[in-house]
């Protein structure tokens, strides 16, 4: 059964006109429709449990997918985008023609001047592809033609909050489901141990002031509340109350559990509220999470020579390079969606000082990720994506010497990378202009990339849609998105 159509049957009927989601000639057509639907319970072995019974719409080139997502905004042209021609141009001014109005936040709006800042960063071409990448990114490098790498991302939003919220769920405003609820939704869960969606929160090395991140980012929105993604915890117990309490056996804490359900059953057949049903099932899962969670942070297993291809970190527990290793891990349980945020990437000034560092923490483990899938046959139907929420200014914000600048905001375009799962190695995909302002060939909105992202995974991002207030809402939102085909095989 379609587990939002599930969730609307289960309501009361003074429920259902508080509501008033759908028609009621809609809701009847649908469950006669559905009847026939087969039910999570009666999937086969190795097949989806739960999701949309239409779902995929098509043979879905990646099952599962981690998304490295870094908080704050990575400078694109300290790293991916090489604009040599600016060093001609260092304290010049950005010329009108080039900004052409163009919005700018109030960190810098009141600037008399928008002097030009070259990077001091070498870069050089690696791989077949001859993709240009700065020395800070040197593990990068050994796997330029693992990745495609788009330059001309862009988005409208201006501010972190806004733009990661929008790049996360579509939408600028809060109250919409991440794109790992929709996938959760959309195409349930591969195994029955562990949440299809799960996230880690990394530490980074950077200075110690850094953008919140809000659980909304990985929530479920208006969707039922079990799609929403679970954050393993930094240090501590990975999932909060995962242990037995003292004095209380595991037999203690079934018995109690069951007898927690059979409560719940009980309002729910006074009240008919789906929300408990959705509570029990996570009872139920958090259960079976105390035996699967420990077995997946237990890296003890791990041969030396993995460890040491992820770094030093590895051994640190909340780090970038550990979560990737656990990424990995949950890849091979099936684990739909793993989500790794890496904050400390908003450099609007000492940039020689703090990006350094935080290039240093993701770049080994992040090519570590993809060299590890690829060699344990993963990275054929695991997608891997890189990167933030917008780039970074060529223009100064505050001081400029030789030696040190600070870049504002720039949603107009970045840079993100994506492999494994049906996408082309060694491409480079989308151009910018000589001062990485604005994009001159082959554009890509976050909605593209989202839509793109849904397509590996067998899904029409135009046929994913949930009735909301009125409306049919989707990730991509209402406006025209593409694939982008030019970065698959």
């Amino acid at each position: 059964m379609d587990p939002l159509q599930e969730y609307i049957q289960l309501e009361t009927r003074r429920q259902f006109f508080r509501r008033g989601a759908m028609g009621l000639g809609a809701a009847a057509l649908s469950t006669m429709m559905m009847q026939g639907a087969p039910s999570a319970s009666a999937a086969t072995p190795g097949t989806n449990i739960g999701g949309r019974p239409d779902l995929p719409h098509a043979a879905p080139k990646a099952k599962r997918a981690i998304y490295l997502f870094m908080s704050g905004a990575p400078s694109q042209i300290d790293l991916f985008d090489h604009k040599p021609e600016m060093a001609k141009l260092f304290d010049k001014d950005l010329p009108d023609s080039i900004r052409k109005g163009q919005r700018l936040t109030t960190m810098t709006s009141g600037q008399k001047r928008f002097p030009i800042a070259p990077s001091i960063y070498k870069f050089a071409k690696h791989g077949k592809c001859g993709m240009e990448l700065s020395e800070l990114l040197p593990y990068h490098a050994k796997m330029a033609d693992d990745i495609a790498l788009m330059r001309s991302v862009n988005t409208e939003a201006i501010n972190h909050d806004p733009a990661i919220t929008y790049i996360q769920t579509g939408h600028q405003i809060p109250g919409r489901p991440s794109l790992g609820a929709w996938l959760s939704y959309g195409l349930g869960s591969m195994n029955d141990d562990l949440p299809a969606f799960m996230v880690m929160n990394a530490t980074w090395t950077a200075k110690r002031d850094a953008q919140a991140l809000y659980n909304r980012l990985w929530g479920a929105g208006f969707l039922p509340s079990k799609y929403a993604g679970v954050m393993l915890r930094r240090s501590g117990d990975p999932v909060l109350f995962l242990k037995d309490p003292p004095g209380v056996s595991r037999q203690a804490r079934q018995r109690m559990l069951q007898t927690l359900i059979r409560i719940n059953k009980r309002l729910h057949a006074e009240v008919g509220d789906p929300e408990i049903m959705n509570r029990i099932a996570q009872y139920e899962m958090a259960f079976r999470m105390q035996t699967s969670v420990p077995d997946l942070v237990d890296i003890n297993d791990e041969p030396k020579h993995i460890l040491d291809m992820y770094g030093p970190d590895v051994h640190k527990p909340g780090t970038f390079a550990r979560s990737c290793l656990l990424a990995r891990r949950m890849m091979e349980r099936n684990v739909r969606l793993v989500q790794i945020f890496h904050r400390g990437w908003d450099q609007h000034g000492n940039l020689t000082g703090d990006l350094p560092k935080q290039a240093k923490d993701v770049d080994q483990p992040s090519w570590a990720l993809v060299q590890d899938l690829k060699q344990r046959g993963l990275l054929d139907d695991t997608l891997v994506i890189w990167g933030g929420e917008f780039g970074r200014t060529i223009y100064c914000q505050g001081k400029l010497t030789r030696q040190n600048y600070g870049r504002d905001h720039h949603p107009r375009c970045f840079p993100i990378w994506m492999a494994g799962a049906g996408v082309k190695g060694g491409t480079i995909y989308g151009e910018t202009d000589d001062f990485s302002y604005n994009v001159v060939k082959d554009p890509v909105h976050i909605n593209d990339l989202n839509a793109t992202i849904l397509n590996q995974l067998g899904i029409n991002h135009e046929r994913l849609s949930v009735k909301h207030q009125g409306l049919d809402v989707r990730l991509t939102g209402v406006e025209p998105a593409h694939v982008i085909k030019g970065i698959l095989a």
